[in-house]
């Protein structure tokens, strides 16, 4: 059979915890059915007996203790709840054992921001990790040797898994029981669950808010520029002599302070003033792409479709309060 640990964090979120436990509690029925024998020993382990979830609204009892856990086939980190240098320093017990258990042959997969835990451990240093996307920023700065890989809702890493953000953790949790199992089995729970099977991406879900937490004033002035004249005829050239920077150097410290070079900050900007305009508008998908800066509709197209994942009109349909309605 295979082990499958599910830690239950100190700072633990329910709705993290839950769903591993009862996927492959459910494979162990879908395998009975077909008249297999059931293949998943599941069972919760954290650091003590007894762990508050969600801030005290749950308890959950542990089937046993980490520090007497030797070896597991997969061990699953799920996503921590409240102030996250807290909930980093509650599980810091754990991360030894974690590491002791990849060293002795266990798959180790994080379940949306359970990234940290598996970054405090180090085994993803210099290796790609995926997470929520609000905390891509905290997870760059504070694992810089880590690859953090925007709008992906799974990585694979050998024996080392990560998972996009909320609802994301299903898709792993998927692709997981397909490795240990068959398509048939993991499209059967995919329906059970009603979870979109094949989602590779949670790029349509993400809101961009740039990234402001650095202390060059200067660059800080461009991006606020740039997000108040997204829709102008604005060039990286006029606005790093705006600055009184040189080109060169200007896009050099762009890019160290934000993450991104000029034009994809700007491209970025463009593109979430777009997808608002698509949620609460009837305007088209042309009219769009003039009020945002556009002028070559393939462009636009292909921009919009690289950061969302969806093409234009794909996007206004999803999440367009009109064509939602029913008439």
């Amino acid at each position: 059979m295979k082990q499958v640990s599910v830690f239950v964090p100190e700072s633990a979120v329910i709705e993290a915890i839950s769903p591993a436990y009862r996927l492959f509690k459910t494979a162990n029925q879908f395998l009975a059915a077909a008249g297999r024998d059931p293949l998943f020993k599941v069972e919760y382990v954290g650091l003590s007996t007894q762990v508050q979830a969600n801030d005290g609204e749950y308890s959950i009892r542990t089937d046993r203790l980490l520090q007497d856990l030797q070896t597991t086939d997969l061990f699953i980190i799920p996503a921590l709840y409240g102030d996250l240098d807290k909930a980093i320093q509650a599980n810091a017990a754990a991360f030894p054992r974690i590491r002791q258990l990849y060293s002795s042959g266990a798959e180790i997969a994080s379940l949306c921001i359970g990234a940290f835990l598996l970054a405090e451990t180090g085994l993803v240093a210099g290796k790609k990790c995926s997470t929520h996307w609000a905390y891509y920023d905290e997870f760059r700065k504070r694992y810089p040797d880590t690859e953090m890989v925007d709008g992906t809702v799974i990585t694979d890493e050998g024996r080392l898994y990560s998972s996009g953000g909320a609802n994301s953790l299903w898709n792993l949790l998927l692709y997981l029981l397909e490795k240990y199992t068959n398509r048939e089995i993991a499209i059967l729970a995919a329906k059970y669950f009603a979870i979109d099977i094949d989602r590779n991406s949670q790029a349509a879900f993400t809101i961009f808010t740039g990234q402001k937490d650095h202390k060059d004033a200067e660059i800080l002035q461009a991006q606020q520029i740039m997000e108040s004249s997204y829709s102008d005829k604005l060039t990286i050239e006029s606005l790093a002599d705006q600055l009184n920077i040189g080109r060169r150097s200007f896009e050099r410290r762009f890019k160290l302070a934000t993450n991104n070079t000029p034009i994809e900050y700007m491209q970025r900007i463009r593109i979430e003033a777009a997808k608002r305009s698509f949620e609460v508008s009837r305007k088209n998908v042309s009219e769009v792409m003039f009020d945002v800066g556009y002028n070559d509709n393939k462009a636009f197209r292909d921009v919009f479709k690289k950061i969302t994942g969806l093409t234009p009109v794909e996007y206004r349909n999803k999440y367009n309060k009109f064509e939602s309605l029913i008439f």
